[in-house]
């Protein structure tokens, strides 16, 4: 067996009128706009990758392995007389020189020899120097065989502070790091975040959060309902994230004026249609259900009536619209009798009842029912506007959706992602239990040591409810009928004092009931309590206890769908075990959620989502 020697390659510079094409390269004919568009190429940004040859020994040489880099290098002679002066680097090429013959003829064959895999950082390098020396997307696109798409992109890294580029080059940070570096415009703040990211795994999204803390995204609902074109003119800064397709409106404070402008002004041509009051209300979200509204009354619009010959017509757009035949002017017919048909507020209503005006998380005005006051009750009652309830109380008020037997199990299971949560933290529960003994808190303390009653052990165990193990299982032992608790006692020391230290943390997790509100709000900082991290409404533990209406207000806001959508529709059609059953499959489903087409906002809302009264 022949033993393998390594070929030892030399560099030389040559100029261009000493080096000539060899007859061993396979490039002999090339096309003119080859040449000519690698030419432009090369100017923009030097030869990237050396040509490889053999040395005569006389000055000269022949290319084996790049003639048309070669070519081109001549063009440019050409086409520039004066080479020598403005680039020498290209009037004498470096040369990658065969130690013998043989190599030369096995260069030729290979063609690629004097080439190597381009590092991202050094790419990204040869785009700024092309687009800095004059080169447009379009030409370095076509000089690299890739869309102006990635060029637009390979820009934008190349635009990042050189230390980015070094790390990324390094290999300290990955290619999709650097890139999540590009939504910066502060350089001192990249840098310092550079050196947190280093070697570490963190997310794209994570680093785009420390890079623009107070930076908006373009799909915030403010964002959407001011407009980007509105948020431009008023002198607002965006940055665009041309990875992710993202805009972000860098002045907060900017965009946060012009939301409340617009919603402002909506509210005032609301409260030109003759309400008594419009009230704008900041959340994305309204619950009419909520203990702060059902002390209000609720009108209802005054159904309209469709003549004949109308009714008859809508029978007919109503069938073209189900067999999506239906054209754009027969849409708007259509809409012009549902709006007949749907009826409208009187006058009267309108002087007696106001409603809340919100934008929802899809950027979208929103209006609740018509809505009468407490105080305007009485007047609304004696105009006819408000009928008087039936009920004992003289209150029309809503009856709340949560019984008192599913709040007392909510507020439970409440507590019970509390004690789950503690667990976490065993010195924390600890350190209670001595800020307790030596403190005379009565019914403030955070502890309810009491061996009678444990909240959650394991009377609250339940479908869709699963604690921590320690929290449901080997409950106290009964010791009535021990003798010996002597003996008893030496057996439980001798399991050591890690099992001793795990039962009481054990006791008083289970005992952990909170303690006044401070000291619980500064408990829920630290154990960082998660309801839905142990509870997962079902049909048997929430959906089936609740009303008809609740379920489906709740499927729309949570889809974020219309009263009249036809997903909306269907479902107030069904009965109450089925609404029950969807939304179970809505909570827990993942394979349902893809069939009714859930965003990741939407699967979001789904999984924070928590039934009033529970925190």
């Amino acid at each position: 067996m022949t033993k393998q020697t390594d070929i030892v390659a030399t560099e030389a510079r040559f100029p261009l009128v000493n080096l000539t094409l060899s007859p061993l390269n396979p490039r002999q004919v090339v096309p003119d706009a080859d040449v000519i568009e690698l030419a432009q190429s090369i100017w923009d940004a030097g030869l990237i990758q050396s040509i490889a040859g053999y040395d005569h020994g006389d000055g000269t040489a022949e290319i084996v392995a790049g003639g048309r880099r070669l070519r081109a290098l001549h063009y440019l002679a050409d086409k520039h007389p004066n080479l020598a002066t403005t680039r020498p680097e290209l009037a004498s090429p470096m040369v990658m020189l065969a130690p013998d013959i043989e190599t030369a003829e096995a260069w030729a064959s290979t063609e690629n020899v004097a080439r190597r895999d381009l590092h991202p950082a050094e790419v990204i390098r040869v785009y700024g120097k092309m687009e800095a020396n004059g080169g447009t997307p379009a030409s370095i696109a076509r000089a690299f065989a890739v869309n102006e798409k990635h060029v637009y992109r390979r820009l934008a890294l190349a635009n990042l502070p050189e230390p980015v580029l070094d790390s990324l080059q390094a290999n300290d940070i990955s290619l999709s790091t650097a890139a999540a570096f590009t939504v910066s415009t502060d350089e001192k703040l990249t840098l310092e975040v550079l050196e947190q990211v280093k070697d570490r795994n963190l997310s794209e999204y994570q680093i785009k959060q420390m890079l623009k803390p107070d930076a908006v995204s373009d799909t915030d609902r403010r964002a959407i309902y001011v407009t980007e074109a509105a948020y431009i003119e008023a002198g607002g800064r965006k940055t665009t994230d041309l990875f992710a397709e993202k805009v972000f409106f860098d002045d907060v404070a900017l965009l946060d004026a012009l939301f409340a402008e617009h919603c402002a002004e909506a509210v005032e041509g609301l409260k030109a249609e003759g309400w008594k009051w419009i009230e704008l209300h900041p959340s994305p979200h309204f619950y009419e259900w909520n203990q702060e509204y059902n002390k209000f009354g609720t009108v209802y619009p005054v159904e309209g009536e469709l003549s004949e010959d109308q009714a008859e017509r809508y029978d007919e757009l109503a069938e073209l619209a189900e067999g999506e035949v239906i054209d754009a002017a027969g849409e708007a017919e259509l809409e012009v009798l549902q709006t007949i048909l749907d009826g409208d507020f009187t006058d009267d209503q309108r002087t007696h009842a106001g409603r809340f005006f919100y934008i929802d998380n899809r950027g979208k005005p929103q209006l609740t029912s018509a809505m009468i006051r407490p105080e305007d009750k009485a007047a609304a009652i004696e105009a006819g506007v408000l009928r008087k309830s039936m009920h004992g109380g003289g209150s029309d008020a809503p009856k709340s959706p949560i019984s008192n037997a599913l709040r007392d199990d909510l507020t439970r299971i409440s507590q019970g992602a509390r004690q789950h949560a503690a667990l976490r933290d065993p010195d924390l529960l600890i350190d209670l239990l001595a800020y307790q003994l030596s403190h005379a808190l009565h019914w403030q303390s955070p502890l309810g040591i009491n061996l009678i009653d444990v909240p959650n052990w394991p009377t609250t165990e339940a479908e869709g409810y699963t604690l921590d193990d320690r929290l449901t299982s080997n409950p106290p032992r009964d010791m009535f009928e021990t003798k010996d608790f002597g003996a008893s006692f030496r057996a439980f020391r001798k399991k050591g004092q890690d099992h001793v230290r795990g039962e009481l943390v054990r006791f008083l997790a289970a005992q952990f009931k909170g303690g006044d509100a401070s000291l619980r709000k500064m408990i829920d900082k630290v154990i960082q309590p998660n309801t839905r991290e142990v509870w997962t409404p079902t049909a048997a533990n929430f959906f089936s206890r609740v009303g008809g209406p609740y379920m489906v207000t709740l499927w729309r806001d949570l889809l974020e769908l219309a009263e009249d959508h036809p997903t909306v529709t269907t479902f107030a059609k069904l009965k109450k075990s089925e609404k029950a059953e969807k939304l179970e499959a809505l909570f827990g489903d993942a394979e349902y959620r893809a069939a009714q087409g859930v965003t990741d906002e939407q699967a979001a809302r789904i999984d924070a989502w928590l039934p009033e009264g529970m925190e």
